[in-house]
């Protein structure tokens, strides 16, 4: 425990200029009478941990000095090859450089763990596309996501949903790949953000990270301009919070259902998974062990499809048009059984 603490605190120094004990010990999630008995444990061993006393001042590692890998165990080693989905990483044009890196690393390990990249491919394999749609990879996303590493500006003209196509000049801020389709973070220049600009997008404010789709950009062209990049801006963070609105702004109607207790347990996976959850944690069960549920949809187009793969597990009690609907269908399947 205390050894893999030391590592991980000389990792923190090397990664950063100085840390305060107070920063090494939330880091390290101990105490900085903790944080200072591991510095002169490091001292000690000949690792050159300085501090700097004073209000400002806080540990660091002088001369220069850098770790080996040696401190690695092997999970760790072999967590560390399984970092990145391969089909991205050659999407982005990075394939090679993945490969480069994973060759170092391989030759800084010690003898005993030269198996790991081995054993780790063996076992597990990440494959990110969905099901039933070959993989397609954007003409454009190699040259995205060189901008996105260099924190250079992008002029580019975009399909918007509703088929017109909109010229911006954008910041690319990250890339995200969700179920096969990749996905661009990025801040759209405002009026006067640069010489030349465009106009200010309609509904966007200045300064707002927006999404846009990469198969749906018809040009992209990277410019000589660079832009200053908001160090706290955190990518999963933002993309779990717009992923939880987008899926909550979709759901535009509602349906009532009365569920035997196999539809309950089928509705989650033919609906939305998060919605049917709430509907069937607020539902009502009878003396039948029928549940009542009041539950979010898309549209009613979408609800008819998906409520059709609970058959008779599921009574539609509302609204009259859906259950209408449902009635026509169940009459029609019946007659083709009949």
């Amino acid at each position: 425990m205390r050894a893999a603490r030391l590592i991980k605190m000389v990792l923190l120094l090397q990664n950063r200029r100085s840390m305060t004990a107070a920063e090494l010990a939330e880091q390290l999630e101990v105490s900085e009478r903790t944080v200072s008995r591991d510095v002169l444990a490091l001292s000690e061993a000949g690792i050159p941990v300085y501090a700097d006393r004073g209000r400002t001042g806080g540990y660091r590692l002088v001369g220069g000095y850098r770790t080996r890998l040696t401190g690695l165990g092997r999970d760790e080693a072999e967590a560390l090859f399984l970092s990145g989905v391969p089909s991205a990483l050659r999407d982005m044009g990075l394939a090679d450089a993945a490969s480069a890196a994973r060759l170092k690393v391989s030759a800084a390990l010690s003898p005993e763990l030269a198996d790991a990249p081995r054993t780790a491919a063996q076992r597990f394999h990440l494959d990110a596309p969905g099901w039933w749609q070959p993989p397609e990879t954007p003409g454009e996303l190699p040259v995205i996501a060189e901008a996105v590493w260099d924190d250079r500006r992008l002029a580019v003209r975009y399909r918007r949903g509703d088929g017109e196509t909109v010229a911006r000049t954008l910041e690319p801020y990250g890339l995200v790949l969700k179920a096969g389709v990749w996905y661009l973070v990025a801040r759209a220049v405002p009026a006067g953000g640069r010489p030349g600009g465009t106009r200010e997008p309609p509904g966007e404010r200045p300064g707002e990270h927006r999404v846009y789709r990469v198969d749906r950009f018809a040009s992209v062209v990277p410019l000589a301009e660079y832009f200053g990049r908001d160090e706290e801006f955190d990518l999963p963070g933002f993309w779990a919070e717009r992923s939880a609105a987008f899926a909550r702004s979709i759901l535009r109607e509602s349906v009532v259902l009365r569920l035997t207790e196999a539809g309950a347990r089928t509705l989650r996976y033919t609906t939305d998974r998060t919605a049917a959850g709430e509907a069937l944690a607020g539902g009502r069960t009878d003396e039948l062990g029928r549940t009542t549920v009041t539950l979010p949809v898309e549209s009613l187009d979408v609800a008819f499809t998906q409520l059709l793969a609970l058959g008779p597990e599921c009574e539609v009690l509302g609204p009259p048009a859906l259950r209408e609907r449902m009635a026509r269908a169940a009459e029609r399947m019946a007659a083709h059984y009949r």
